[in-house]
């Protein structure tokens, strides 16, 4: 796989600290992103770096990470808070932030206008103005997002307010409030590769091995009570189909753009690359439990063909798999289990009856996306044009509401909008699903989907994107830019 140089490459066996003391069986304790809480100084500091990673005892493997050889901190930030961010780039190779989910003005964005050449500091203040959320920050320069999230460029980013704190949600972190950032990887003797061949291109980076925070077969101790679980597909293609294996219910009280109105009781959740869903999940029984996917069927007509490459070995990519293992005990601050609130956040969404315009977008997948072409003559497109970084494809005036209808051809693909959260107003002509509600910003498309987006923050000194979140798809050409002014 590629390797990215520095001079300050460090070493770990995955993320940090890890969840409290477990034992046997093959399965190595639940790391935890360090928690970099930005509320003191209004203010945290990432450095973007090579290392190695032992995902396997004994085998490093080459990675990428903030503040670490894999992944990156858990960054925690308030409401009405202005906050500094200082991003230095240790590599040799250029690179962005993403604030994935972030309502920020486009020249704050971090995508792939927001370049950090090596060895170059990028410094954005981030007024903080959205309701509590769990977001994700990753990586996002244009013809290297896939490769540099696949090594490890990742992490999330955690939004709190006094709504929030006043409900009494499970909030000791690393306890029973835990970011779980799931990924696929592919490894070869127990050292991570990166996928190649024509097929990536088309359907994505796929890996025959779940990691949880970093971590290969992880097993979380947890408290016997109620548990938040803010899950992060930071996959590059897959979409996970998440149950329990023992069938429990659990109840779904947050998606990107922040918590529902009211918690909706589940038994399976989907998680599409750049989605985010919040769980809480009673434990009070201890009795043990794992977190496990249905096999991952979203692929093209020409997934059957055969030709992955290196390391693509479809079989095991799509398999049934076990997430992550949660073992009760008491543990933490003695409390009693709390109880899920009633009602959750209010908001008030936009408004279909003022939407002054409405724009349709087709995620389109031609033979040249086989070849990674994103130079035209059909492959990876939106209305049948690759992305040009010099091209504004849609501009947009600032505090309008609009309505916008996305479909995609030949497999299902998560649409993710730049600088909004949205609302889904219809799937496939019809109501939306179960788990299109709440504000968005990452959603599952195939049939014709409209979504009522209002744009209030600004992007006429630099655009924001829309793209595909299969990474692949976005480096190929499936991605488009648009100005709010």
């Amino acid at each position: 796989m590629p390797i990215f140089e520095n001079a300050d490459r460090s070493t770990t066996t995955a993320c940090s600290r890890s969840t409290p003391g477990l034992g046997g069986g093959g399965a190595n304790p639940l790391p935890m992103p360090p928690l970099l809480d930005a509320r003191p100084g209004r203010s945290f500091a990432l450095r973007v770096q090579s290392g190695t990673t032992s995902f396997y005892p004994g085998r490093p493997s080459d990675t990428l990470g903030y503040n670490g050889s894999y992944l990156g901190p858990t960054i925690r930030v308030r409401r009405g808070d202005d906050v500094a961010a200082v991003v230095t780039n240790g590599l040799n190779a250029d690179t962005t932030v993403h604030w994935h989910g972030l309502l920020i003005p486009g020249e704050l964005d971090g995508g792939p206008h927001q370049i950090i050449a090596p060895g170059a500091t990028w410094r954005p203040t981030l007024p903080i103005r959205q309701p509590a959320a769990t977001l994700l920050y990753h990586s996002h320069v244009h013809g290297l997002t896939a490769e540099q999230v696949y090594s490890g460029l990742a992490g999330a980013l955690l939004v709190t307010d006094d709504e929030e704190q006043g409900l009494g949600l499970p909030s000791e972190y690393g306890v029973d409030d835990l970011p779980l950032l799931i990924q696929d990887r592919q490894f070869e003797n127990g050292r991570l590769v990166m996928p190649g061949g024509m097929m990536v291109a088309m359907q994505g980076r796929r890996g025959d091995t779940i990691l949880v925070n970093g971590a290969v077969n992880p097993l979380a101790a947890v408290p016997n009570r109620l548990v938040r679980l803010r899950l992060v597909n930071a996959s590059n293609a897959r979409i996970y189909e998440l149950s329990f294996s023992d069938r429990r219910s659990f109840h779904w009280i947050g998606t990107e753009g922040g918590l529902l109105e009211h918690a909706v009781a589940l038994e399976a959740i989907t998680l599409a690359p750049g989605q985010r869903a919040e769980l809480l999940v009673d434990f009070t029984d201890g009795r043990s439990a794992s977190l496990v996917t249905a096999a991952d069927t979203n692929s093209s007509m020409m997934g059957g063909m055969g030709m992955m490459g290196r390391g693509a070995r479809r079989t095991d990519a799509a398999a049934p798999a076990t997430v992550l293992r949660f073992e009760p005990r008491p543990l933490g601050q003695a409390r009693a289990s709390g109880v899920v609130p009633t009602l959750l956040a209010s908001r008030t969404g936009p408004d279909a009856s003022k939407a002054v315009r409405r724009r349709r977008l087709s995620l389109n997948m031609g033979m040249g996306g086989m070849m990674g072409s994103g130079s035209g003559g059909g492959g990876l497109t939106i209305n049948g044009k690759p992305f040009d970084m010099n091209r504004i494809d849609e501009t947009v005036k600032l505090g309008s509401t609009e309505i916008w209808e996305v479909s995609g051809e030949m497999m299902r693909h998560p649409i993710h909008i730049h600088g909004v959260h949205f609302d889904v107003l219809t799937r496939g002509g019809g109501q939306p699903d179960v788990l299109d509600q709440g504000p968005r910003d990452t959603v599952l498309v195939k049939e014709p989907v409209e979504l009522l987006i209002r744009f209030d923050q600004p992007a006429k000194s630099a655009p924001f994107m829309y793209h595909c979140h299969i990474l692949e798809h976005e480096d190929n050409g499936m991605m488009g830019q648009f100005s709010v002014a």
